[in-house]
């Protein structure tokens, strides 16, 4: 009898690489990302501030390591609104690359990126929602909007929805989406809000759902990953 083959997609707020003891470490990060044992990670705050925006997670760093990256940013960014996916692993192969505007107070973006992974064809979006509510509505409706204008295909949401209530309100704005159980993953000394999300299609189900807290992850950054293993439903 043959096994359906899962997936490990996890969602990270690296803070750029500055750990709440105010040490700006890549290194450190890398062991969270190591230990978290995912194939797919969907990065946010992975850029510097300003422009012109580098990486403050050095590619260097992350291709020793064996991590391959979406080319999504430019002038030596990892990524683009500080949203980044990297991956690991022969059988994942990059297809799609795109961005999406998102509306609101402050400059938000989106990142969509299509692989052809050991799942299947899969959609990763990539997001790092606003500081206000009205912001994080428009925000959602817009990128749903956006992706089911797109061809059918297995798809995650994954990414820092700066949301801290644990009511379904921004879920229902995507209904083609099923939101994840919402998990503490901030600040992660002792979490407390689910800020941190990762939310399937209907091609997809998660077969386990964690919060990824093993040192270093509490002091890495101020938010703690969080994990799913993914597999195409029957």
């Amino acid at each position: 009898m043959s096994l359906t083959p899962t997936l490990r997609l996890a969602s990270y707020n690296i803070q750029k690489c500055v750990g709440l003891d105010l040490r700006r470490q890549p290194r450190r990060i890398l062991q969270v990302l190591d230990r978290l044992g995912a194939q797919i990670v969907v990065l946010q705050e992975a850029d510097k501030r300003l422009p012109p925006r580098p990486a403050a997670l050095p590619h260097f760093v992350l291709n020793e390591a064996g991590w391959q990256i979406a080319d999504l940013g430019g002038a030596g960014s990892l990524g683009w609104h500080g949203n980044a996916v990297i991956w690991k692993g022969a059988d994942i192969t990059v297809d799609t690359l795109a961005h999406h505007d998102l509306p609101g107070f402050e400059p938000r973006g989106a990142v969509r990126v299509e692989l052809t992974t050991p799942i299947g064809p899969l959609r990763v979006v990539g997001l790092h929602l606003g500081l206000l509510a009205q912001s994080r509505r428009r925000q959602i409706t817009h990128l749903a909007q956006d992706i089911a204008a797109l061809p059918s295909m297995p798809t995650v949401w994954a990414g820092d929805f700066n949301d801290w209530s644990r009511q379904p309100i921004l879920d229902r704005l995507a209904p083609r989406m099923r939101f994840l159980r919402p998990l503490p993953s901030f600040p992660a000394l002792r979490p407390l809000g689910p800020l941190d999300r990762i939310a399937l299609g209907p091609e997809l189900e998660a077969v386990r759902h964690e919060v990824h807290s093993d040192q270093p992850a509490h002091i890495a950054s101020d938010h703690l990953p969080v994990w799913a293993d993914l597999r195409r439903r029957d």
